[in-house]
């Protein structure tokens, strides 16, 4: 039997009959942005922290509301323990800094011949911090770290990761709404994406629909991402140089998302065009098994590492692995998101983060046979104050993969 809903329509009728949705959620507002700060000067209290370097990035977004990338001139923020932000910029930038600014603070300006390093260490004195611990963003790049670190020996260097993740990796109700927003987009993308699949479809016309299907729900800069794979190239988590064109009865992984007021969603759909054989409809219902006991072991208290071990479990009992080995789940079972498509906590071994209201992770332990195909159930996990929610249900079967009532 064909996989149902897998193929029969055209890239027109499918951008024809999509309506925006995005509207329907509204961004991060002014107070919550003031209330992360807030927070954050709290645990820097805890850890006696005088001050915080945020660098242009999520983390500068996520504290105040700017958006800023990264480039190879130093533009950040530091956020003093009393909640003060002193922003620091190129002279020729001061007036889009304001313009871009949400939460007010001092702008701190460096000549192209000066050197904001010393900027940066004259702006610690002018408030009474004069030696001590500065936490610096991690995702800081590392000329800037490098440049204040070289420049003055009053200081010492941290890694702001516990306050950063502190703050980040629970997610408000606002932000779980935007981020469950983005992803029923993402799936309705995926739904229609399966729609137009046709035997000698290329992996970039679709690409380019899923594109134009984001665009055309509402979100403006189209796909964040998108990996469309078939037949054995779908054994590569993350693709190949050259995808192959779509055959009769080959696995079909397409990975996408996008980014809605900031925020991404993720989300991977494996099935079949066409009609499973016995390999890939026995790999592909280890797979839901495998999602759902890691779905299982989510729970508040649990750690990330409880998740990981659990879903390797489950394919170690049908004799894949173990490990890392293949047949089997090359990489961790899943990764936080949020405003950056991989963030923490980390669904790995290694990573004993304890499981608590508010975190959002993906759950995605993939099976790769080598040679075959690869299948990747990929949805993302809420946690609420009674366990874990899915943002987007699992693939319910090879025949049906997205459900439809028949």
């Amino acid at each position: 039997m064909s996989t149902f809903g897998i193929g029969g329509s055209t890239i027109e009728a499918e951008l024809n009959a999509i309506r925006p949705k995005s509207h329907y959620v509204k961004p991060i507002q002014k107070q919550e942005f003031q209330e992360r700060i807030n927070k954050a000067c709290v645990l820097m209290k805890k850890s006696n922290l005088q001050a915080m370097y945020l660098h242009a990035g999520t983390n500068l977004y996520y504290f105040t509301g700017m958006l800023w990338k990264s480039s190879e001139r130093m533009v950040g923020a530091l956020l003093l323990q009393n909640g003060t932000l002193k922003y620091i910029a190129p002279e020729f930038e001061k007036g889009t800094i304001l313009d871009f600014m949400l939460i007010e603070g001092d702008v701190h300006c460096w000549e192209e011949h000066e050197s904001p390093y010393k900027l940066f260490t004259k702006i610690l004195i002018e408030n009474d911090i004069k030696d001590g611990e500065i936490s610096i963003d991690e995702a800081t790049p590392f000329f800037i770290t490098d440049g204040i670190a070289i420049s003055q020996d009053n200081y010492k260097l941290i890694n702001a990761k516990p306050i950063t993740a502190g703050c980040r990796g629970i997610k408000s109700f606002a932000e779980i709404a935007i981020m469950q927003a983005a992803m029923d987009i993402s799936l309705e993308v995926q739904k229609a994406a399966a729609r137009i699949l046709r035997v000698g479809i290329s992996p970039k016309e679709v690409t380019n629909f899923i594109h134009k299907a984001h665009v055309k729900y509402g979100i403006p800069t189209g796909s964040y991402f998108c990996i469309v794979l078939f037949g054995v190239d779908s054994s590569f988590p993350h693709g190949v140089k050259a995808p192959k064109d779509l055959e009769e009865n080959e696995m079909v992984l397409i990975d996408t998302g996008c980014v809605l007021h900031g925020y991404i969603s993720d989300i991977t759909r494996s099935y079949v065009f066409g009609v499973a054989n016995d390999l890939q409809r026995s790999i592909w219902n280890i797979e839901k098994e495998t999602q759902q006991a890691a779905f299982k072991a989510a729970k508040l208290g649990n750690t990330c590492a409880a998740i990981d071990m659990a879903s390797r479990k489950v394919l170690e009992s049908h004799n894949l692995g173990p490990d890392y080995k293949l047949p089997g789940l090359p990489h961790r079972t899943g990764h936080g998101i949020g405003l950056d498509i991989h963030e923490w906590p980390y669904i790995v071994r290694n990573d004993q983060t304890i499981l608590k209201q508010g975190m959002t992770f993906s759950n995605e332990p993939m099976i790769c046979v080598p040679n075959e195909f690869g299948v990747r159930h990929e949805d993302h996990i809420y946690m609420t104050d009674e366990g874990p929610k899915w943002f987007t249900e699992p693939m319910q079967s090879i025949e049906n993969p997205f459900g439809y009532s028949i």
